[in-house]
């Protein structure tokens, strides 16, 4: 197993260096000059060429390259040409938040996919079919930036029952910490500011996640071990939840894999339309001051976090089918 295991970090590298390289070339081969953009009008073209200079600029392309495979292999990303900070420590500051908006969209995803999923599979054709047929075509087809705007619209500005904009002051770790230690008001304003965005960052994960459990538990319903579950006298409730389920599950748990890198992506708008202040709205901005170390960085954590995800899949399949072996 231990070799297993090596043998796909060691598989990783390759995948993420191929990423960093074509995410440099991209971002430099776009119009735009860095120091033209985050000077301001009155500077002289000395002034410009002393900050390509100091920002490393007026290099060839492939040495300032190498400069950022240094500093990933040292720990220190360079610094923000419009902040003027350590890009690693914009990164800490913001990475957490969009990390906080995945996990509660993957939750709302799984906690209505999945039974809905069932549900629905359990009774084709029947109304649970139709309106999980209905949510699925909803889900897949909704622009998630209309989507938001309307839950904004409705739920915010309408009926004033949740805040749109903004996260709350306290992450999840202290809201948690904070209501067992007898503050319970904490936890549940921490749920208001980040229910509409999770909503609309999960929409599409959650459609995908109950017709795939469906076709999965339509499948799996004529399979020869329903058959000897339901001879030996366990009831359809039972069959489904304790058999036909489990049995289920690997196909379900690698979309939801190959989807958390797609909802880390699909942040980048959530987080605009409700100002939330993630990894999306720095790279957003980023880009737009071609802001090339922040770009590079945030790109780079993104490509580790999504290879990361997809090993602890992987690893994940021994949990839920011990007939699966790392080979």
């Amino acid at each position: 197993m231990f070799g297993y295991l090596l043998g796909r970090i060691l598989a990783t590298i390759p995948v993420v260096v191929l990423i960093s390289v074509l995410v440099f070339l991209l971002i430099h081969a776009a119009p735009g000059d860095p120091a033209d953009l985050l000077l301001s009008d009155e500077a002289s073209p000395e002034d410009i060429a002393e900050a390509r200079h100091r920002w490393g600029l007026d290099q060839p392309i492939y040495i300032q390259y190498l400069r950022f495979l240094a500093n990933v292999a040292s720990g220190d990303m360079g610094t923000s040409f419009r902040y003027a900070d350590p890009v690693i420590g914009l990164i800490g500051e913001r990475l957490p938040a969009t990390i906080e908006l995945a996990i509660a969209s993957l939750l709302i995803a799984v906690a209505i996919g999945i039974p809905l999923g069932v549900w629905a599979g359990a009774k084709p054709n029947s109304w649970a079919d139709n309106l999980g047929s209905v949510v699925g075509f909803f889900g897949i087809s909704m622009p998630s930036f209309w989507l938001g705007i309307m839950l904004i619209l409705v739920v915010s500005v309408q009926l004033g029952w949740l805040p749109s904009m903004d996260r709350s002051p306290y992450s999840l770790p202290v809201a948690v910490w904070r209501s067992l230690a007898g503050e319970p008001d904490v936890l549940l304003r921490w749920a208001r500011h980040i229910v509409l965005p999770a909503i609309t960052l999960g929409a599409f994960f959650t459609a995908l996640i109950a017709r795939m459990t469906r076709t999965e538990v339509l499948e799996n319903l004529g399979r020869p071990f329903v058959l000897m579950a339901k001879a030996k006298g366990q009831s359809a409730l039972g069959v489904l939840w304790r058999h036909v389920l489990p049995n289920s599950l690997i196909p379900i748990v690698t979309i939801a894999g190959v989807q958390i890198g797609q909802l880390l992506g699909g942040a980048l708008v959530t987080e605009a339309v409700f100002t939330w202040p993630g990894m999306g709205r720095l790279i957003i901005d980023a880009i737009f001051a071609r802001d090339f170390p922040v770009i590079q960085t945030a790109v780079f954590v993104y490509a580790c976090i999504w290879v990361s995800i997809n090993f602890l899949v992987d690893v994940l399949y021994l949990a839920l089918d011990p007939r699966v072996t790392l080979e």
